[in-house]
């Protein structure tokens, strides 16, 4: 949603203007004929109305030598902004600003409610497949992108988009950092991703972000800006690739159960609310695999000590965040009660 400045502005405030400049003729009207008259304001304003828009009716009373000469004086005045009115709003429809309208206002409304959602920061090609695997799996949203181009990409794929520079603060606070679940820095360059993430934690110290960095030095400085995680597009690309070559079935597997179109399998990340039934059980104990048929790959730790394959006997903290592996329905039927 570009910002609207200059002629932009004026434009958009072109059908305001022109409502209330005919709202100003017809209230004179009425207000004329009920001074100049002394009719009621009923007739005066009726008066006006088939002066103003040359109806042709008759006069409703009959008129003094000041009423013809202010009934003259409406018809020239009010024809004009009767014309300018119509004409404009009709062109308003007809070239489809009326629609661009709407359109931003809708979005702008979406700014001010939309909450535990993620802001992506830049629509490039990292950007764009971070949106479509967020959409794929439903969880809210908003862009941030300054280049026009990309935005309008962002726009057309019916993305929630807004044209700014996500290192400004005010721009955070614009697309409701305050009510964010995370930041994701993707934008061009590792400068830009270090003060955007900077800005993000100097706002909110607790929210989660990951950055996207280029190389080991970025890496370095996007850990200290405050990034809760940084991944390099290049490493893990060539990583992938590498154990392609090495383990293709392994791979394969991971790929399964990491997708967001796959509905037979799913891996995914639970947390263990503190006032869970499941919380100081064990795994035995809480007989996840038989009652829910998900299999617990690992336990993340508050501490983000990760046991993988853990025993039978290891304890469920509150806090913790099962790495499951299941049917999707299943792991809901899960998540369900982990946040009991």
């Amino acid at each position: 949603m570009p910002d609207q400045k200059g002629p932009k502005l004026l434009r958009a405030q072109g059908p305001v203007f022109a409502v209330a400049l005919l709202a100003a003729v017809t209230l004179s009207g009425t207000l004329g004929y009920m001074a100049i008259e002394g009719w009621g304001a009923w007739d005066a304003f009726y008066m006006s109305a088939i002066t103003i828009t040359t109806v042709g009716y008759r006069e409703i009373h009959d008129l003094s030598f000041y009423g013809q000469v202010w009934t003259v004086l409406l018809l020239f005045s009010g024809v004009g902004a009767a014309l300018y009115v119509f004409t404009l709003l009709a062109t308003v429809v007809v070239e489809g600003g009326l629609d661009e309208r709407l359109k931003q206002r809708r979005q702008a409304r979406m700014l001010t409610t939309i909450q535990d959602h993620f802001i992506v920061c830049g629509y490039g090609r990292i950007g764009s497949i971070i949106a479509h695997q967020l959409r794929q799996q439903n969880v809210p949203f908003v862009i941030v992108e300054r280049d026009p181009v990309r935005l309008q990409a962002a726009m057309m794929d019916g993305l929630l988009a807004v044209q700014a520079d996500a290192s400004h603060e005010d721009v955070l606070k614009r697309v409701g950092i305050d009510r964010a679940r995370g930041l994701i820095a993707a934008v061009g360059t590792d400068a830009e991703n270090v003060y955007t993430v900077l800005s993000a934690r100097v706002l909110r110290p607790d929210l989660f972000i990951v950055g996207r960095a280029e190389g080991d030095d970025a890496t370095r400085k996007l850990l200290r800006a405050g990034a809760n995680r940084v991944v390099s597009p290049y490493q893990i690309g060539a990583v992938q690739m590498a154990q392609t070559a090495i383990r293709p079935a392994v791979v394969d597997f991971m790929t399964l159960a990491t997708s967001s179109d796959n509905l037979e399998l799913a891996m995914e990340e639970i947390t263990v609310e503190p006032g869970s039934p499941l919380v100081n059980k064990s795994l035995l104990d809480a007989n996840l695999r038989q009652r829910f048929g998900v299999i617990v790959v690992a336990i993340q730790r508050e501490d983000r000590h990760m046991d993988f394959n853990p025993e039978p006997d290891t304890a469920i903290r509150g806090g913790d965040k099962l790495v499951v592996l299941g049917r999707p329905h299943s792991l809901r039927r899960l998540e369900v009660e982990a946040a009991a």
